[in-house]
C-alpha cells in the first residue's frame, strides 16, 4: 500500500540541524509516512548522520547528487520518487510540530481529494530572537475555493506581496505529476515562480489553518548571507521571464479565465517595478545591470507583457509604458528612471501603514507548536 504522506527532503551543509529535523518525523504519532532524503554534496556530515540515523528504516530512501544551488532539484526528484498521495516539502534544517501528521491526516480525511491543502507555518526566528505565527488564509477565508479563487483572495488580503511558501502546502502528488508542476533548477525563491502555477491549474483548495511546519530563520542561510542589493536580480528575473511565458501558453488555451490576470500583474510586477526601478535599486544597481535582466526578461518581445497590461489599471499601464521605454529606448533611460522615482516617492507618500506579510506575533510557550525544539 503506498503512504499517506511523502516528505521530500532537501539536504545540504545541514549537519546542526539535520538530526533534529528526521526526529521530529520519527516522534510522529502518525506513522503512514514515508521521507525522500536528496542529499548534495555536503562540506560537512550530514551525509553520515543521515545515513546512520535511517539505517534498516525502510520509510526511508536517499538520493544523492552535486549541489545545484538551491532546493530546487532534490524538491523535483522527489516528486518523481513519491508514493505518497500527498507530498509535503520539508527543508532539512526545519522541523515539523509535535502530533502534526495525525492532526493533517484527519482533517484531510474530512475533505478529502483536493489539490492544495494550505496550512499554517511557525517561524522561528534565531536572528530576531521570536516566533511568529504566519497563516496566508484568515478566518474570513471560504472553507473551499478553486485555485483562481484562491489567488484572487490572496491578492485581496496580503496587498499583493504574497509568496505562498512550498512548504506552507500539502500537495496532492497526482495533482503535481498531472500538470508537470516542478521547481527550475538552481533558482531560489522557487515558490513565487511555482505558487501561481499550482494555484491556477488546482481545482479545489481547502485551507487547513494547521501550524504544522517550524521555519528556522537562522543566521548562515542563503537568505541571511546575501550580499549586494542585485544578489538576487537574476533570481526574479528567471522567476518573471517564465511567469510571463506561463501566461502567454494558458492564455491562449480554452477556457483561460482571464479573471486573475488583475492579480497576477499586482504579484508579479509590483516586486520587478521596485527591484528595478526604485530610487534604492537605481542608487545601488548599475543602470548597465538592470538593462542586461530586463532585456533577458523581455527578449522574446512584449507580447505577453502587453495583453496582460490590457487588464492593468491606467496607473499600471503608465508605468509599463515607462518599462518599455527603459528597455527599448537606451537615450531615454534618464527619462524613464526620473519618472520611476518621482512615481515611488508618490506613492510612498500615499501608501497606508502595513505590513508586507500578516503575521501574529506569539510568546514561546512550553510544548506548543509555536516553539522550534
Amino acid at each position: 500500500m503506498k503512504p499517506f504522506f511523502s516528505f521530500a527532503v532537501p539536504c545540504c551543509d545541514v549537519e546542526p540541524y539535520i538530526e533534529e529535523c528526521l526526529q521530529s518525523i520519527l516522534n510522529q504519532s502518525f506513522q503512514d509516512w514515508e521521507c525522500i532524503l536528496g542529499i548534495e554534496t555536503s562540506k560537512d556530515r550530514t551525509e553520515e548522520i543521515i545515513r546512520k540515523m535511517t539505517a534498516g528504516d525502510p520509510r526511508f530512501r536517499i538520493f544523492t547528487g552535486p549541489r545545484s544551488g538551491s532546493c530546487s532539484v532534490p524538491r523535483n526528484t522527489g516528486i518523481d520518487m513519491a508514493k505518497g498521495e500527498y507530498i509535503i516539502f520539508l527543508d532539512g534544517d526545519d522541523t515539523i510540530a509535535d502530533g502534526c501528521l495525525e492532526r493533517l491526516h484527519e482533517k484531510i480525511c474530512a475533505n478529502p481529494g483536493a489539490d492544495l491543502y494550505p496550512c499554517a507555518i511557525v517561524v522561528n526566528d534565531e536572528i530576531a530572537g521570536k516566533n511568529e505565527l504566519r497563516d496566508n488564509y484568515g478566518a474570513d477565508a471560504p472553507a473551499e475555493m478553486n485555485g483562481i479563487e484562491s489567488a484572487l483572495y490572496l491578492d485581496r488580503r496580503l496587498h499583493g506581496s504574497f509568496c505562498p511558501m512550498l512548504q506552507l502546502t500539502v500537495h496532492r502528488r497526482e495533482f503535481l505529476v498531472e500538470y508537470g508542476l516542478k521547481c527550475i533548477p538552481g533558482l531560489r525563491h522557487q515558490d513565487s515562480e511555482f505558487s501561481p502555477r499550482a494555484l491556477y491549474f488546482a481545482k479545489r483548495v481547502v485551507p487547513l489553518h494547521e501550524p504544522f511546519y517550524l521555519y528556522r530563520i537562522r543566521p548562515n542561510s542563503v537568505q541571511t548571507k546575501a550580499k549586494g542589493a542585485d544578489y538576487f536580480m537574476k533570481d526574479w528575473a528567471i522567476i518573471t521571464k517564465s511567469l510571463l511565458a506561463f501566461y502567454g501558453k494558458v492564455s491562449r488555451e480554452d477556457g483561460f479565465d482571464a479573471h486573475v490576470v488583475p492579480g497576477w500583474i499586482h504579484q508579479w510586477f509590483s516586486r520587478m517595478n521596485y527591484m528595478w526601478f526604485s530610487p534604492k535599486a537605481q542608487r545601488n544597481i548599475s543602470r548597465e545591470k538592470r538593462v542586461e535582466w530586463l532585456k533577458f526578461i523581455f527578449e522574446d518581445g512584449f507580447d505577453s507583457y502587453n495583453r496582460m497590461m490590457k487588464y492593468g489599471t491606467i496607473s499600471q499601464r503608465i508605468v509599463a509604458f515607462h518599462v518599455r521605454m527603459f528597455v527599448k529606448c537606451p537615450a531615454l533611460r534618464w527619462y524613464a528612471e526620473l519618472f520611476f522615482r518621482f512615481y515611488f516617492n508618490l506613492a510612498e507618500r500615499k501608501r497606508p501603514e502595513q505590513t508586507e506579510q500578516l503575521c501574529t506575533s506569539i510568546p514561546p510557550q512550553n510544548g506548543s507548536a509555536a516553539q522550534n525544539p
